[in-house]
């Protein structure tokens, strides 16, 4: 169960079934996204042997999707009345950590960190769908401009609360053919993750790595903020996921941008520029906890263990990122996670050992450019600041 991506799920889906019209792939996803975020309490009120068609009537007898009445002739009289006798038992039916849905062991670990009433609200909030984010690419126009053109077009839209990049949508109309996302002047990109590029802090003409690149989202941000000046790296073990970012990076008008493939932290395309780099941005791979609105897989995915060896790796990478930081350069360390093992704990020994790292205060940093979030460390929680979950520290090597 869940070996993919519920995204991914669907997309397969979707191609093996084109006669399905708009309307109906979103009320397939919708469902499926709903039964996937309930499972647990669905689970409780149907049964643990539950039949995915059941997990689907028991989500829309139980949860906010309207009446029975409204599935008409696509149930039996017999389906009809076992809804209605759920919606009837499920209040009092789930324990309270069945109504969190979310596993015992993330549980226990949230609840120890942030206690137990703020943990409800955090429950309600990654059990949410999140909203749609653009970043608007600040080499080709300004974020009133593009607000002022999807005002005119009819397309709802707002200046995001945090970042001074962003717009908010609060439907999820469809862009990818919409002529400014092709004359890459907006790319999709989630609130949280548009605050890394602004710990970063690049300066036009500076050598920077994205060490965990991923699809290059933030290294599109980065190279966009230096104005395609100077020189970003980005690195990914994955040939995949580094994949389009060529395009991409054309679309956005950005010739700074360098896609690398690496076989480990320790490549030797790593280690050619080690002392050399002046800004290194590591947004480790993690358990990912901190995107349940967007992935809600992952957290019947993940496990203690899971996360002990990302908590390995994380050191790992980041020790090897530290490497390529010149004197008086800067590196930033990110995860979307929202655990201490794979976050603090990460920070703290990684400082125990490398004397020469000092921390920033990402919060001051951040203040100076008009965000006014976060303390020393970055932390952002969708039911406090409606954004992923995320986790930021902002590094400084001594010179000497």
């Amino acid at each position: 169960m869940f070996k993919q991506p519920t995204d991914a799920v669907l997309s397969t889906y979707f191609r093996a079934h084109r006669e399905l019209g708009q309307r109906d792939r979103a009320y397939v996803a919708d469902s499926v996204y709903g039964v996937v975020r309930r499972l647990r309490s669905l689970q409780a009120v149907a049964g643990q042997g539950a039949t995915p068609r059941e997990l689907v009537l028991a989500w829309l007898a139980c949860g906010e999707q309207g009446s029975i009445s409204d599935v008409g002739q696509k149930v039996s009289a017999a389906e009809a009345e076992w809804m209605a006798s759920l919606k009837q038992t499920a209040p009092e039916t789930p324990s309270t950590n069945e109504q969190l849905d979310l596993p015992d062991w993330l549980i226990e670990r949230l609840s120890a960190r942030l206690g137990e009433a703020r943990l409800r609200g955090l429950a309600e909030a990654l059990n949410q769908p999140a909203p749609l984010d653009l970043r608007v690419n600040v080499q080709r126009m300004t974020r009133d401009a593009l607000l002022a053109e999807f005002v005119e077009a009819g397309i709802e839209a707002e200046a995001c609360r945090l970042s001074p990049h962003g717009l908010r949508l609060p439907t999820k109309p469809t862009l990818q053919q919409h002529p400014r996302f092709l004359d890459g002047s907006f790319e999709v990109q989630d609130e949280g993750s548009q605050l890394l590029s602004l710990l970063m802090q690049p300066r036009r003409g500076e050598l920077i790595v994205d060490f965990c690149a991923g699809a290059g989202g933030k290294t599109l941000h980065l190279g966009a903020m230096m104005r395609s000046t100077g020189r970003v790296y980005a690195f990914d073990v994955s040939e995949r996921r580094l994949a389009r970012l060529k395009m991409r990076a054309a679309r956005a008008g950005l010739s700074s941008v360098h896609p690398a493939v690496i076989a480990h932290e320790n490549d030797a395309r790593v280690k050619r520029l080690v002392g050399k780099v002046d800004r290194v941005l590591v947004d480790a791979p993690c358990s990912g906890l901190g995107t349940l609105r967007r992935s809600p897989e992952l957290k019947w995915r993940q496990t203690p263990e899971v996360v002990a060896e990302m908590a390995v790796r994380q050191s790992a990478i980041l020790r090897a990122a530290a490497t390529l930081v010149k004197p008086n350069g800067r590196l930033v360390y990110a995860t979307c996670s929202l655990l201490d093992e794979e976050n603090d704990a990460v920070v703290d020994a990684f400082l125990d050992a490398h004397p020469q790292f000092s921390l920033l205060h990402g919060g001051e940093i951040l203040r100076k450019q008009g965000v006014d979030v976060g303390g020393e460390r970055l932390r952002l929680f969708p039911d406090e600041h409606d954004t992923d979950g995320f986790f930021a520290v902002t590094l400084e090597r001594r010179n000497g």
